[in-house]
């Protein structure tokens, strides 16, 4: 028996961790219930519709704002009410800035610099991932995540956190998808063949890729798939930029259950890969890109996180750098003119691979990679007779934090400075929490915006012994 969903007239008092209002809806008997509504802030006055009532986070639906916040402003993006990616793109970019400036102030007891502002907080993004659906009743959607309803898909026109090319190049493939029989792949079901499109372009070089990814297990037969995949979505790409030289990619997904999944990549036209570069106060480093490279999303806005963070080390004299959690070496690269030596630490072995190319590219000799666990890996060298404790730790770990046996071993090495990049303070607070009960202080924090129009916040904290 379908109910009518209740709405409620609820005033937004805060954000919640995930960047979405929170209100109060009152009950005549008990305690108020907490709900989240996406695309509210603080200070707005709004009528809204319970969604999920059953266990919290509860959720609810934005209907209309009654009266706005002194924050809110226009959104540019014709799909700013239902987009999961831009969550606060109805907030003045000021506030934006002055809201996760107060958070970072809120969580450590320290001094924090004024955060580096993102000079263009549009098409600031150099990759984007669309994903492919479809309904039960086979309409088909390419796009982004509706928001508080993942994992459900929207057709985006046209995104302004990237360049216009990115939404050319988008809609132009739904176009032929829509044409085509193809299915998009059911993780549930394990049918289907288009997972993702993702698309990658480089702001100094201005060169561009678009990688189709798909599901290795496909109802495509080879032939299909050499002629729907390889040459009919080449042409459509192609025609989408124009003309422009482009990278084209397949992406091959094989997932077996109780197997990793493993990816298969065949470079369908153009390049084989990108080149950008990093313009560092020090150094300008070239770094080549493939589909598979981690390489920092909003290139100008991480040369200022990089010089901002190597700034606090500048007053050691030639340091032992160990850089932890070092994805595909940038920050280590960058460091190394600095450094006596770096040592790069990272888990993947295709970024391993990917930095150790990116070193010789830029000619940089001092410099060393290490694939595998960070914490095994620091166990390895730490029983080697030539083991030289570093002077400086950078670490930028993902959004977990700092795992149990790294953090160990971080005490363990005792460097008198720990640079540490963190893209969620409330686990880097917690980190560093437990390295100044270990005898380090809290220097400095500097908050970076590299996301604008979303709620998560770029963070180096700088601790010395």
């Amino acid at each position: 028996m379908s109910i009518d969903p209740e709405t409620f007239q609820v005033s937004i008092e805060k954000f919640s961790s995930r960047g979405y209002g929170v209100g109060y809806v009152a009950r005549p008997q008990g305690k108020a219930i907490e709900v989240e509504i996406a695309h509210t802030l603080p200070g707005d006055l709004i009528h809204m519709e319970m969604r999920r009532k059953m266990r919290p986070p509860r959720k609810g639906r934005l209907l209309d704002v009654l009266e706005p916040s002194p924050q809110r402003v226009e959104p540019r993006c014709s799909h700013a009410r239902v987009c999961g990616g831009c969550s606060w793109q109805q907030m003045d970019y000021a506030a934006q800035l002055e809201t996760k400036q107060a958070l970072v102030a809120r969580l450590f007891d320290c001094p924090t610099q004024p955060i580096i502002p993102c000079e263009e907080p549009f098409a600031y993004r150099n990759k984007m991932e669309f994903s492919f659906s479809e309904n039960r009743a086979g309409q088909k959607f390419l796009g982004l995540m509706i928001a508080q309803a993942e994992p459900y898909v929207f057709n985006v026109d046209h995104c302004h956190l990237c360049k216009p090319w990115f939404s050319n190049v988008l809609n132009a493939v739904r176009s032929w998808w829509e044409s085509s029989q193809i299915l998009a792949y059911h993780p549930a079901r394990d049918v289907g063949t288009l997972r993702y499109l993702t698309l990658r372009g480089c702001v100094h070089t201005g060169q561009k890729m678009a990688v189709l990814n798909i599901a290795g297990r496909s109802e495509l037969s080879l032939e299909e798939r050499e002629q729907k995949l390889h040459r009919d979505f080449v042409r459509t790409v192609e025609e989408a930029v124009l003309g422009e030289e482009i990278a084209v990619f397949l992406r091959i997904h094989d997932a077996n259950r109780g197997k990793p999944t493993q990816f298969h990549e065949v470079h369908l036209a153009g390049p084989s890969h990108m080149t950008e570069e990093l313009r560092l106060s020090e150094k300008t480093l070239s770094f080549t890109i493939s589909p598979s490279s981690f390489f920092q999303p909003n290139t100008l806005q991480a040369e200022k996180l990089y010089s901002a963070a190597l700034a606090q080390i500048a007053h050691f004299n030639s340091p032992m750098i160990y850089d932890l959690y070092c994805g595909t070496g940038t920050l280590g690269m960058a460091a190394a003119a600095m450094a006596s030596q770096v040592i790069g630490i990272e888990l993947s072995l295709e970024s391993v691979q990917d930095a150790r190319k990116n070193a010789e590219r830029n000619q940089i000799d001092n410099i060393t990679f290490y694939p595998g666990d960070v914490g095994k890996v620091l166990t390895e060298l730490m029983g080697q007779p030539t083991f030289q404790r570093p002077d400086v730790a950078i670490v930028d770990p993902p959004r977990s934090g700092l795992d149990p046996l790294a953090l160990h071993h971080l005490k363990t090495l005792r460097p008198k400075g720990i640079l540490y990049i963190s893209c969620n303070p409330l686990t880097q607070v917690a980190n560093v929490e437990e390295l100044v009960e270990a005898g380090y202080s809290l220097r400095s924090l500097q908050p970076v915006d590299q996301f604008p129009h979303t709620y998560h916040i770029e963070n180096i904290a700088y601790l010395e012994r």
